[in-house]
Protein backbone atom coordinates (compact mmCIF):
# COMPACT_ATOMS: atom_id res chain seq x y z
CA UNK A 1 0.00 0.00 0.00
CA UNK A 2 3.06 2.32 0.90
CA UNK A 3 4.73 1.38 -2.21
CA UNK A 4 1.55 2.40 -4.35
CA UNK A 5 0.41 5.44 -2.44
CA UNK A 6 4.55 6.47 -3.03
CA UNK A 7 3.68 6.20 -6.80
CA UNK A 8 0.71 7.52 -7.00
CA UNK A 9 2.52 10.60 -5.39
CA UNK A 10 5.20 10.13 -7.98
CA UNK A 11 2.68 10.31 -10.81
CA UNK A 12 1.20 13.35 -9.43
CA UNK A 13 4.46 15.04 -9.22
CA UNK A 14 5.04 14.53 -12.62
CA UNK A 15 1.56 15.75 -14.15
CA UNK A 16 2.24 18.96 -11.83
CA UNK A 17 6.03 19.52 -13.67
CA UNK A 18 4.77 19.21 -16.98
CA UNK A 19 1.22 21.20 -16.51
CA UNK A 20 3.43 23.83 -14.39
CA UNK A 21 5.76 23.49 -18.15
CA UNK A 22 2.22 23.70 -20.68
CA UNK A 23 0.69 26.43 -19.02
CA UNK A 24 4.63 28.44 -18.60
CA UNK A 25 5.24 28.13 -22.16
CA UNK A 26 1.39 29.04 -23.01
CA UNK A 27 1.58 32.04 -21.01
CA UNK A 28 5.06 32.60 -22.56
CA UNK A 29 3.98 32.75 -26.28
CA UNK A 30 0.97 34.85 -24.85
CA UNK A 31 3.18 38.12 -23.71
CA UNK A 32 5.91 37.82 -26.38
CA UNK A 33 5.85 40.64 -28.60
CA UNK A 34 8.00 41.38 -31.43
CA UNK A 35 10.72 43.47 -30.44
CA UNK A 36 11.40 41.10 -27.20
CA UNK A 37 15.22 39.40 -26.76
CA UNK A 38 15.68 35.82 -26.38
CA UNK A 39 16.75 36.58 -23.12
CA UNK A 40 13.43 38.46 -22.30
CA UNK A 41 11.19 35.28 -23.80
CA UNK A 42 13.50 32.68 -21.72
CA UNK A 43 13.16 34.89 -18.32
CA UNK A 44 9.47 35.27 -19.09
CA UNK A 45 8.94 31.42 -19.38
CA UNK A 46 11.35 31.07 -16.90
CA UNK A 47 9.60 32.84 -13.97
CA UNK A 48 5.74 31.23 -14.37
CA UNK A 49 7.49 27.84 -14.74
CA UNK A 50 9.30 28.92 -11.48
CA UNK A 51 5.69 29.98 -10.30
CA UNK A 52 4.24 27.21 -11.06
CA UNK A 53 6.63 24.33 -9.50
CA UNK A 54 6.02 26.57 -6.63
CA UNK A 55 2.58 26.43 -6.59
CA UNK A 56 2.13 23.00 -7.25
CA UNK A 57 5.03 21.57 -5.22
CA UNK A 58 5.83 19.12 -8.14
CA UNK A 59 9.76 19.62 -6.79
CA UNK A 60 10.89 20.60 -3.61
CA UNK A 61 11.45 24.84 -3.51
CA UNK A 62 15.21 24.33 -3.01
CA UNK A 63 15.44 22.57 -6.21
CA UNK A 64 13.31 25.16 -8.33
CA UNK A 65 16.04 27.52 -6.82
CA UNK A 66 18.69 25.03 -8.43
CA UNK A 67 16.66 24.79 -12.01
CA UNK A 68 16.81 28.72 -12.31
CA UNK A 69 20.16 28.92 -11.82
CA UNK A 70 21.02 26.41 -14.87
CA UNK A 71 18.50 27.75 -16.78
CA UNK A 72 19.39 31.08 -16.41
CA UNK A 73 23.51 29.87 -17.09
CA UNK A 74 22.12 27.39 -20.24
CA UNK A 75 19.68 29.69 -21.72
CA UNK A 76 21.09 33.23 -21.38
CA UNK A 77 25.07 31.91 -21.82
CA UNK A 78 24.72 29.68 -24.48
CA UNK A 79 25.40 31.39 -28.32
CA UNK A 80 23.46 28.49 -30.30
CA UNK A 81 20.61 29.19 -27.71
CA UNK A 82 21.03 33.01 -27.93
CA UNK A 83 21.47 35.22 -30.31
CA UNK A 84 23.01 37.69 -27.83
CA UNK A 85 24.57 35.55 -24.79
CA UNK A 86 25.27 37.51 -21.68
CA UNK A 87 27.57 37.09 -19.19
CA UNK A 88 25.98 35.06 -16.38
CA UNK A 89 29.01 35.22 -13.49
CA UNK A 90 26.17 37.35 -12.02
CA UNK A 91 23.72 34.54 -11.71
CA UNK A 92 25.89 32.17 -10.46
CA UNK A 93 27.42 34.15 -8.05
CA UNK A 94 24.66 34.38 -5.87
CA UNK A 95 25.51 31.64 -3.90
CA UNK A 96 28.57 33.95 -2.33
CA UNK A 97 26.07 37.10 -1.69
CA UNK A 98 26.09 38.53 1.37
CA UNK A 99 22.35 37.86 2.93
CA UNK A 100 23.59 33.85 1.85
CA UNK A 101 26.37 34.60 4.99
CA UNK A 102 24.14 36.40 6.78
CA UNK A 103 21.61 33.22 6.91
CA UNK A 104 24.27 31.63 7.36
CA UNK A 105 25.56 32.97 10.71
CA UNK A 106 21.71 32.78 12.02
CA UNK A 107 21.79 28.97 11.05
CA UNK A 108 25.06 28.53 13.23
CA UNK A 109 23.92 30.50 16.08
CA UNK A 110 20.31 28.09 15.93
CA UNK A 111 22.43 24.85 15.90
CA UNK A 112 24.71 25.52 18.70
CA UNK A 113 21.56 26.85 21.00
CA UNK A 114 19.96 23.63 20.18
CA UNK A 115 23.05 21.61 20.69
CA UNK A 116 23.80 23.06 24.03
CA UNK A 117 20.33 22.86 25.01
CA UNK A 118 20.82 26.51 25.88
CA UNK A 119 17.34 27.19 23.96
CA UNK A 120 15.18 24.29 26.64
CA UNK A 121 17.07 26.05 29.73
CA UNK A 122 15.85 29.44 28.48
CA UNK A 123 12.43 28.41 27.97
CA UNK A 124 12.28 26.75 31.43
CA UNK A 125 13.03 29.74 32.77
CA UNK A 126 10.30 31.59 30.70
CA UNK A 127 7.92 29.20 31.98
CA UNK A 128 8.93 29.21 35.84
CA UNK A 129 8.95 33.43 35.63
CA UNK A 130 5.85 33.68 33.75
CA UNK A 131 3.65 31.67 36.71
CA UNK A 132 0.97 29.72 36.90
CA UNK A 133 -1.41 32.38 35.93
CA UNK A 134 -2.44 30.71 32.29
CA UNK A 135 -2.67 34.36 31.11
CA UNK A 136 0.67 35.55 31.70
CA UNK A 137 1.70 32.16 31.12
CA UNK A 138 0.80 32.92 27.38
CA UNK A 139 2.28 36.35 27.04
CA UNK A 140 5.41 34.77 28.57
CA UNK A 141 5.62 32.21 26.34
CA UNK A 142 4.36 34.51 23.23
CA UNK A 143 7.21 36.91 24.14
CA UNK A 144 9.78 34.39 24.18
CA UNK A 145 9.15 32.58 21.45
CA UNK A 146 8.91 36.02 19.45
CA UNK A 147 12.70 36.86 20.87
CA UNK A 148 13.91 33.77 19.80
CA UNK A 149 12.64 34.04 16.41
CA UNK A 150 14.29 36.83 15.80
CA UNK A 151 17.37 34.96 15.45
CA UNK A 152 15.92 31.30 14.52
CA UNK A 153 13.78 30.08 11.64
CA UNK A 154 10.04 30.30 12.60
CA UNK A 155 9.84 26.41 12.09
CA UNK A 156 12.94 26.01 14.33
CA UNK A 157 11.49 28.19 16.46
CA UNK A 158 8.17 26.59 16.99
CA UNK A 159 9.51 22.99 16.90
CA UNK A 160 11.79 24.19 20.54
CA UNK A 161 8.93 26.03 21.83
CA UNK A 162 6.47 23.03 21.59
CA UNK A 163 8.90 20.54 22.49
CA UNK A 164 9.09 22.56 25.61
CA UNK A 165 5.56 22.84 27.14
CA UNK A 166 4.96 19.19 25.74
CA UNK A 167 5.14 18.11 29.08
CA UNK A 168 2.15 20.42 30.38
CA UNK A 169 0.47 20.35 27.34
CA UNK A 170 0.14 15.91 28.54
CA UNK A 171 -1.33 17.28 31.49
CA UNK A 172 -4.23 18.99 29.82
CA UNK A 173 -7.30 18.18 28.55
CA UNK A 174 -7.46 18.49 24.69
CA UNK A 175 -10.17 20.59 24.43
CA UNK A 176 -8.75 22.91 26.93
CA UNK A 177 -8.65 26.88 26.53
CA UNK A 178 -5.23 26.77 27.68
CA UNK A 179 -4.17 24.36 25.63
CA UNK A 180 -5.65 25.92 22.49
CA UNK A 181 -4.43 29.39 23.23
CA UNK A 182 -0.45 28.07 23.96
CA UNK A 183 -0.55 26.12 21.06
CA UNK A 184 -2.38 28.87 18.07
CA UNK A 185 -0.05 31.59 20.33
CA UNK A 186 3.36 29.71 19.31
CA UNK A 187 3.36 29.95 15.74
CA UNK A 188 2.08 33.83 15.60
CA UNK A 189 4.90 34.54 17.79
CA UNK A 190 7.43 32.69 15.81
CA UNK A 191 6.24 34.82 12.89
CA UNK A 192 5.79 37.83 14.55
CA UNK A 193 9.71 37.58 15.87
CA UNK A 194 10.97 36.67 12.36
CA UNK A 195 9.74 39.89 10.99
CA UNK A 196 11.80 41.71 13.52
CA UNK A 197 15.35 40.66 11.19
CA UNK A 198 17.07 40.59 8.84
CA UNK A 199 17.87 36.99 9.54
CA UNK A 200 14.33 35.96 11.21
CA UNK A 201 12.78 34.74 8.00
CA UNK A 202 14.49 34.23 4.73
CA UNK A 203 11.64 36.86 3.02
CA UNK A 204 13.48 39.44 4.60
CA UNK A 205 17.14 38.17 3.57
CA UNK A 206 15.60 38.53 -0.03
CA UNK A 207 13.95 41.41 0.26
CA UNK A 208 17.43 42.94 1.65
CA UNK A 209 19.12 41.71 -1.20
CA UNK A 210 17.30 42.80 -3.84
CA UNK A 211 17.80 46.03 -2.32
CA UNK A 212 21.44 45.98 -2.39
CA UNK A 213 21.18 44.48 -5.72
CA UNK A 214 19.53 47.92 -6.43
CA UNK A 215 22.42 50.00 -4.42
CA UNK A 216 20.68 50.69 -1.50
CA UNK A 217 21.72 48.99 1.05
CA UNK A 218 19.88 47.67 4.81
CA UNK A 219 21.84 47.60 8.19
CA UNK A 220 20.71 45.00 10.81
CA UNK A 221 19.49 47.39 12.72
CA UNK A 222 17.93 49.50 10.34
CA UNK A 223 15.82 46.43 9.64
CA UNK A 224 15.28 46.31 13.53
CA UNK A 225 13.84 49.64 13.37
CA UNK A 226 11.30 48.74 11.33
CA UNK A 227 10.37 45.25 12.05
CA UNK A 228 10.61 45.18 15.94
CA UNK A 229 8.00 47.38 16.78
CA UNK A 230 5.70 45.89 13.80
CA UNK A 231 6.47 42.06 15.83
CA UNK A 232 5.51 43.54 19.52
CA UNK A 233 2.41 45.31 18.13
CA UNK A 234 1.11 42.57 16.41
CA UNK A 235 2.00 39.90 18.26
CA UNK A 236 0.41 41.65 21.72
CA UNK A 237 -2.83 41.95 19.72
CA UNK A 238 -2.97 38.18 18.43
CA UNK A 239 -2.49 37.40 22.19
CA UNK A 240 -4.77 39.48 23.64
CA UNK A 241 -6.99 38.16 21.15
CA UNK A 242 -6.59 34.44 22.26
CA UNK A 243 -6.66 35.50 25.85
CA UNK A 244 -10.21 36.57 25.05
CA UNK A 245 -10.90 33.94 23.10
CA UNK A 246 -9.42 30.68 25.13
CA UNK A 247 -8.76 32.06 28.10
CA UNK A 248 -11.79 33.15 30.29
CA UNK A 249 -11.13 31.34 33.64
CA UNK A 250 -7.67 32.21 35.16
CA UNK A 251 -7.48 29.11 37.29
CA UNK A 252 -3.95 28.36 37.96
CA UNK A 253 -2.31 25.38 36.14
CA UNK A 254 -0.26 22.68 38.03
CA UNK A 255 3.86 23.14 37.71
CA UNK A 256 4.38 19.77 38.52
CA UNK A 257 5.83 18.86 34.49
CA UNK A 258 8.72 21.59 35.42
CA UNK A 259 10.05 19.17 37.33
CA UNK A 260 10.32 16.62 34.53
CA UNK A 261 12.03 19.34 32.79
CA UNK A 262 14.99 19.15 34.81
CA UNK A 263 18.36 17.62 33.37
CA UNK A 264 22.02 17.63 35.00
CA UNK A 265 24.58 19.42 32.93
CA UNK A 266 28.05 18.46 33.07
CA UNK A 267 30.86 21.00 33.23
CA UNK A 268 31.97 20.32 29.32
CA UNK A 269 28.44 21.18 28.51
CA UNK A 270 27.79 23.93 30.82
CA UNK A 271 31.44 25.24 29.03
CA UNK A 272 29.79 25.23 25.68
CA UNK A 273 27.01 26.28 26.37
CA UNK A 274 28.60 29.99 28.00
CA UNK A 275 30.85 29.57 24.98
CA UNK A 276 27.59 29.87 22.99
CA UNK A 277 26.03 32.96 24.98
CA UNK A 278 29.04 34.86 24.38
CA UNK A 279 29.45 34.67 20.71
CA UNK A 280 25.70 35.27 20.36
CA UNK A 281 25.80 38.59 22.69
CA UNK A 282 29.42 39.50 20.78
CA UNK A 283 27.47 39.12 17.17
CA UNK A 284 24.31 40.34 18.09
CA UNK A 285 26.01 43.36 19.70
CA UNK A 286 28.54 43.99 16.46
CA UNK A 287 25.13 43.44 14.38
CA UNK A 288 22.97 46.25 15.70
CA UNK A 289 26.41 48.65 16.02
CA UNK A 290 27.46 48.24 12.36
CA UNK A 291 26.71 51.73 11.92
CA UNK A 292 29.68 52.71 14.34
CA UNK A 293 32.26 50.39 13.88
CA UNK A 294 31.53 49.90 10.13
CA UNK A 295 31.96 45.96 9.71
CA UNK A 296 28.80 44.81 7.50
CA UNK A 297 26.38 42.44 9.45
CA UNK A 298 27.86 39.49 7.13
CA UNK A 299 31.15 40.05 7.91
CA UNK A 300 30.31 39.93 11.38
CA UNK A 301 28.90 35.90 11.03
CA UNK A 302 32.98 35.36 10.75
CA UNK A 303 31.97 35.27 14.86
CA UNK A 304 30.00 32.64 15.07
CA UNK A 305 31.50 30.33 11.89
CA UNK A 306 34.74 30.34 13.10
CA UNK A 307 34.27 30.39 17.21
CA UNK A 308 31.87 27.69 17.19
CA UNK A 309 33.51 25.65 15.04
CA UNK A 310 37.13 25.83 16.56
CA UNK A 311 35.87 25.92 20.18
CA UNK A 312 34.48 22.29 19.09
CA UNK A 313 30.79 23.68 19.61
CA UNK A 314 29.58 22.54 16.05
CA UNK A 315 31.20 19.47 14.41
CA UNK A 316 31.04 18.12 10.92
CA UNK A 317 27.75 16.46 11.10
CA UNK A 318 26.26 19.49 13.01
CA UNK A 319 27.50 21.71 10.29
CA UNK A 320 25.91 18.97 7.65
CA UNK A 321 22.50 19.15 9.24
CA UNK A 322 22.25 23.37 8.87
CA UNK A 323 19.53 24.60 6.46
CA UNK A 324 21.52 24.60 3.28
CA UNK A 325 17.93 23.81 1.25
CA UNK A 326 16.67 27.55 2.59
CA UNK A 327 20.57 28.90 1.40
CA UNK A 328 19.48 28.01 -2.00
CA UNK A 329 16.41 28.95 -1.92
CA UNK A 330 17.73 32.36 -1.38
CA UNK A 331 20.31 31.89 -3.80
CA UNK A 332 17.92 30.65 -6.56
CA UNK A 333 15.81 33.56 -5.70
CA UNK A 334 18.24 36.10 -5.78
CA UNK A 335 18.95 34.62 -9.50
CA UNK A 336 15.78 34.95 -10.70
CA UNK A 337 15.24 38.75 -9.98
CA UNK A 338 18.83 39.94 -11.30
CA UNK A 339 17.73 38.00 -14.75
CA UNK A 340 13.98 39.84 -14.31
CA UNK A 341 16.14 43.08 -13.85
CA UNK A 342 19.55 42.94 -16.25
CA UNK A 343 17.15 41.45 -19.07
CA UNK A 344 14.62 44.62 -18.90
CA UNK A 345 11.36 42.56 -18.36
CA UNK A 346 10.56 44.73 -15.20
CA UNK A 347 10.84 47.91 -16.90
CA UNK A 348 9.36 46.68 -19.59
CA UNK A 349 6.07 46.03 -17.48
CA UNK A 350 6.74 48.37 -15.39
CA UNK A 351 6.45 51.18 -17.81
CA UNK A 352 2.82 49.95 -18.41
CA UNK A 353 1.70 50.14 -15.11
CA UNK A 354 3.11 53.52 -14.61
CA UNK A 355 0.78 54.56 -17.25
CA UNK A 356 -2.31 53.73 -15.43
CA UNK A 357 -0.93 56.60 -13.06
CA UNK A 358 -2.29 55.16 -9.68
CA UNK A 359 -1.55 56.63 -6.94
CA UNK A 360 1.79 55.56 -5.31
CA UNK A 361 0.15 54.96 -1.30
CA UNK A 362 -2.53 52.79 -3.45
CA UNK A 363 0.26 50.70 -5.14
CA UNK A 364 1.74 50.22 -1.79
CA UNK A 365 -1.31 48.89 0.14
CA UNK A 366 -2.17 46.83 -3.00
CA UNK A 367 1.46 45.34 -3.00
CA UNK A 368 1.13 44.59 1.27
CA UNK A 369 -2.19 42.77 0.98
CA UNK A 370 -1.38 40.84 -2.12
CA UNK A 371 1.78 39.46 -0.22
CA UNK A 372 -0.10 38.43 2.12
CA UNK A 373 -2.71 36.77 0.00
CA UNK A 374 0.04 35.14 -1.91
CA UNK A 375 1.63 33.68 0.91
CA UNK A 376 -1.11 31.82 2.56
CA UNK A 377 -0.84 29.68 -0.48
CA UNK A 378 2.98 29.65 -1.04
CA UNK A 379 5.92 30.75 1.14
CA UNK A 380 6.24 34.20 2.45
CA UNK A 381 9.78 33.55 0.85
CA UNK A 382 8.51 32.73 -2.62
CA UNK A 383 5.67 35.25 -2.22
CA UNK A 384 8.93 38.15 -1.78
CA UNK A 385 11.06 36.81 -4.77
CA UNK A 386 8.36 37.15 -6.94
CA UNK A 387 6.61 40.72 -5.98
CA UNK A 388 9.78 42.58 -4.69
CA UNK A 389 11.75 42.81 -8.13
CA UNK A 390 8.37 43.54 -9.97
CA UNK A 391 7.06 46.08 -7.28
CA UNK A 392 10.25 47.79 -7.06
CA UNK A 393 10.57 48.13 -10.67
CA UNK A 394 7.13 49.98 -10.99
CA UNK A 395 8.07 52.53 -7.87
CA UNK A 396 11.30 53.03 -8.98
CA UNK A 397 11.49 56.19 -6.28
CA UNK A 398 10.48 53.95 -3.21
CA UNK A 399 12.38 50.86 -3.56
CA UNK A 400 13.27 50.76 0.29
CA UNK A 401 9.36 51.30 1.11
CA UNK A 402 8.15 48.37 -1.53
CA UNK A 403 10.99 45.63 -0.41
CA UNK A 404 10.59 46.72 3.28
CA UNK A 405 6.33 46.25 2.68
CA UNK A 406 6.17 43.39 0.50
CA UNK A 407 8.87 41.25 3.10
CA UNK A 408 6.86 42.61 6.39
CA UNK A 409 3.29 41.63 4.68
CA UNK A 410 4.00 38.24 3.34
CA UNK A 411 4.59 36.90 7.41
CA UNK A 412 1.05 37.88 7.79
CA UNK A 413 0.11 34.51 5.71
CA UNK A 414 -0.99 32.52 8.59
CA UNK A 415 -4.70 31.60 7.68
CA UNK A 416 -4.47 28.61 7.06
CA UNK A 417 -2.80 24.99 7.83
CA UNK A 418 -0.40 24.92 4.67
CA UNK A 419 0.49 28.49 4.88
CA UNK A 420 3.44 28.06 7.11
CA UNK A 421 5.46 24.82 8.79
CA UNK A 422 4.67 26.66 12.15
CA UNK A 423 0.79 25.87 11.67
CA UNK A 424 1.33 22.49 10.90
CA UNK A 425 3.66 21.73 13.35
CA UNK A 426 0.95 22.65 16.57
CA UNK A 427 -1.70 21.12 14.61
CA UNK A 428 -0.30 17.95 14.42
CA UNK A 429 -0.69 17.64 18.26
CA UNK A 430 -3.63 16.46 17.99
CA UNK A 431 -5.04 19.37 20.08
CA UNK A 432 -6.17 21.83 17.27
CA UNK A 433 -8.71 21.92 14.89
CA UNK A 434 -8.29 23.76 11.41
CA UNK A 435 -11.07 26.10 12.41
CA UNK A 436 -9.08 27.02 15.59
CA UNK A 437 -6.81 28.98 13.09
CA UNK A 438 -9.51 31.57 11.81
CA UNK A 439 -9.25 34.16 14.84
CA UNK A 440 -5.29 34.77 14.72
CA UNK A 441 -5.07 34.30 11.05
CA UNK A 442 -7.82 36.39 10.64
CA UNK A 443 -6.28 39.08 12.90
CA UNK A 444 -2.81 38.72 11.42
CA UNK A 445 -3.72 38.65 8.10
CA UNK A 446 -5.14 42.11 8.48
CA UNK A 447 -3.00 43.69 10.43
CA UNK A 448 -0.22 42.77 9.69
CA UNK A 449 0.10 44.09 6.37
CA UNK A 450 -1.54 47.25 7.37
CA UNK A 451 0.42 48.13 10.55
CA UNK A 452 3.36 47.42 7.92
CA UNK A 453 2.07 49.97 5.47
CA UNK A 454 1.48 52.77 7.79
CA UNK A 455 4.82 52.01 10.40
CA UNK A 456 6.93 51.73 6.89
CA UNK A 457 5.68 55.32 5.20
CA UNK A 458 5.67 57.09 8.25
CA UNK A 459 9.36 56.24 9.09
CA UNK A 460 10.72 56.95 5.20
Amino acid sequence: MEEKGANGNKHKSVYHFLLSFAVALGITLLLKEPNFTDSQVYVIFLLFFAIGLWITEAVPAFAVSLLIISYLVFALGNKHFNSAPENIEDYVQTFSDSIIWLLLGGFFLAKAMAKTKLDEALFRFTLKVAGTNPRHLLIGLMTATMLASMLLSNTATTTMVLAAIMPLLKTLDKNSGVAKALLLGIPVAATTGGMATIVGTPANAIAAGALHNAGITIEFIDWMIYGVPLAIVVNAVCCFALIKAHLKDSTPISTAFLDDMKTDVSKEAALQRNIVIAVIIVTIGLWVTSSLHGIKASSVCAVPLVVLTLTGVLIGKDIQTLGWDTLLLVAGGLSLGLALDHTGILKHYAEILITLQLDSILLLCIFGFLAMVLANVMTNSTATTLMVPICMAILPDQKLEVALIIALSSSSGLRLLASSPSNAIVFNTGYLEQKDFRLTGLIYGLLGPLIAILWVLLMS
